[in-house]
């Protein structure tokens, strides 16, 4: 058994025999028990990012339990740069002034730098477009980012290029637009049909405790509204409804909000492996041209529609809106050849 005694910002192999006693045990508290110099989430961390093996296999689930005698192979990647380095990623920028820029995000790429993440991020195409006019209240990692759109949500973002713009708009995004200076749409493809042509739901959010990577409604957690509108109902190959296209406007920007907001009233969105898994099999009630759209979708349904707000400079509240993406689109056609009402047109 070798121990090693390895500084976290080292690059370096620990080796670790389970014994007896700890069979049983979870692969990251073991790890952070054998390996004080490491914190659990930073282990963690490693454990996702496939730097750990167990009798030469790999292992990326952190709560794997280890059994007696195996053989356990940490490999610590060599410190990387923690400036975020520039990089020529095209942006599709729909505005662009001394203060800020508004970005048309896509599908698929991150806004900033983060475990498994450290580059090919909009940070890193922002640097490089920006330089150092870049705020810097963001920090290292998220310079100029005031509010952020999940990996696979695309859609129109704001990002601050000096610092008094940041702290402007991040008072509004923090004021959730009780003043009404901040406006968000979104375009969700659902499954079901609200029963109601519109609603909102009024339901807090907190890391689920089953499973730290997911957000949960918990009586506890901090306040969070989303009203929701329904725009089209689509039917299945059978006739019947089976999906809806919702538009939903945010009152508070949680994390995940709108994806676990809608799965909460039985509604996940069209795509998320995460918190729709259970409606999997409804993909066999669409018809075939849908089923195909939805299968090369490969993420989650939601798409940023517009954004306003109160320039940090002039004092004119501007707006800015995205329309669907080719894939976003495809659905919505696809979908649509077998309406099942059709109330508006978005």
């Amino acid at each position: 058994m070798n121990d090693t005694t390895t500084r976290p910002d080292e690059a370096a192999r620990s080796e670790l025999t389970v014994t007896e006693a700890e069979a049983g045990t979870r692969l990251d508290r073991l790890l952070a028990d054998r390996l004080p110099a490491f914190s659990r989430s930073r282990l963690k961390a490693l454990i996702l990012a496939e730097a750990v093996t167990i009798d030469g296999r790999l292992v990326v689930d952190p709560g794997a339990r280890v059994n007696s005698g195996a053989a356990i192979v940490l490999d610590v990647p060599p410190p990387e740069d923690p400036t975020p380095a520039p990089e020529r990623i095209p942006l599709a920028i729909v505005h662009e002034d001394a203060d800020l820029i508004v970005i048309d995000k896509p599908a698929g790429l991150v806004v900033h730098p983060a475990p498994g993440s450290p580059a090919g991020t909009l940070v890193n195409a922002l640097i490089a477009h920006c330089g150092a006019s870049l705020s810097g209240i963001g920090g290292v990692a998220r310079p100029g980012i005031v509010h952020r759109l999940d990996k696979d949500t695309s859609g129109v973002m704001v990002v601050a290029k000096t610092d008094r713009a940041h702290r402007r708009l991040a008072a509004q995004f923090a004021d959730h637009g009780r003043t009404g200076d901040l406006t968000r749409s979104y375009l969700a493809f659902v499954w079901g049909v609200p029963a109601l042509p519109s609603g909102s739901v009024d339901a807090p959010l907190d890391r689920d405790p089953r499973n730290r990577e997911k957000i949960a409604v918990r009586a506890n957690g901090r306040w969070a509204v989303t009203h929701w509108r329904r725009i089209e109902s689509y039917a299945g190959s059978d006739g019947r409804p089976v999906a809806s296209l919702v538009e939903c406007r945010l009152e508070t920007g949680r994390t995940h909000q709108i994806r676990v907001h809608m799965a909460h009233i039985g509604h996940p969105l069209l795509g998320d492996a995460v918190y729709g898994a259970g409606f999997r099999t409804k993909a066999a009630q669409l018809p075939e041209a849908a089923r195909s759209a939805l299968d090369r979708l490969g993420r989650q349904a939601l798409h940023a529609a517009s954004l306003g707000f109160v320039h940090p400079s002039s004092q004119e509240f501007m707006e800015f809106a995205s329309e669907l993406p080719e894939d976003l689109a495809a659905l919505r056609r696809s979908l649509a050849q077998t309406p099942a009402r059709k109330l508006t047109k978005a």
